[in-house]
């Protein structure tokens, strides 16, 4: 929590009626000037302190916003990659309807022959085998990518894994700060009462 110059200064005058009864109580007179500039000296410290503080945490929280930007980059980048996946599956698709028309070319061509001719029917296996073997290709090339789409994602679990580390070490970081910063505070003006 940053503190605004505005919130210091009302701070300061909220606490400067026990800094007062705690000198009474302490018995030193108000109308030494000299113990009067001291505590002037250190409550002018301790709000250099409070805003030096707060510059820091306004720094950290910058930084937080770059690294954000930055997994924003990222997650767009992942959805530019979705996308070109996405149109190869598009490619794909279209690639097993010019088969399917293909076929059914063949299957109409078939027809004709085993009508006109029934010697043809060795070179009308001929081709099925070969369709059989350009199917099987087909198939481990697909196996095949498949597989290096599985590797990809892999990857990228991986790295999702070790940016939840930085954050999750960051934000650990930042809550040390904080308690340190807070303990510093409490312990002067402890050390003040």
């Amino acid at each position: 929590m940053t503190l605004q110059p505005i919130e210091i200064e009302q701070l300061a005058q909220s606490l400067q009626p026990y800094f007062s009864r705690w000198l009474i109580e302490r018995g030193v007179d108000q109308s030494n000037s000299m113990y009067e500039m001291e505590m002037r000296e250190r409550i002018v410290r301790v709000e250099e302190e409070l805003k030096h503080q707060r510059e820091l945490m306004q720094q950290g929280f910058s930084l937080m916003e770059k690294r954000f930007e930055q997994v924003d980059k990222r997650f767009e980048m992942m959805e530019k990659r979705f996308e070109q996946v996405d149109k190869r599956f598009e490619q794909v698709d279209k690639r097993f309807e010019q088969v399917d028309k293909r076929f059914e070319m063949l299957h109409a061509e078939m027809n004709k022959r085993f009508e006109q001719v029934d010697k043809q029917f060795a070179q009308v296996d001929k081709q099925f085998a070969q369709v059989d073997k350009r199917f099987e290709m087909m198939l481990v090339e697909m196996n095949r990518r498949f597989e290096q789409m599985d590797k990809r994602f892999e990857q990228v679990d991986k790295r999702f894994e070790s940016l939840t580390q930085r954050i999750d070490r960051f934000m650990i970081w930042s809550f040390g700060i904080n308690l340190t910063t807070a303990g510093i505070i409490i312990a002067v003006l402890k050390f003040w009462h």
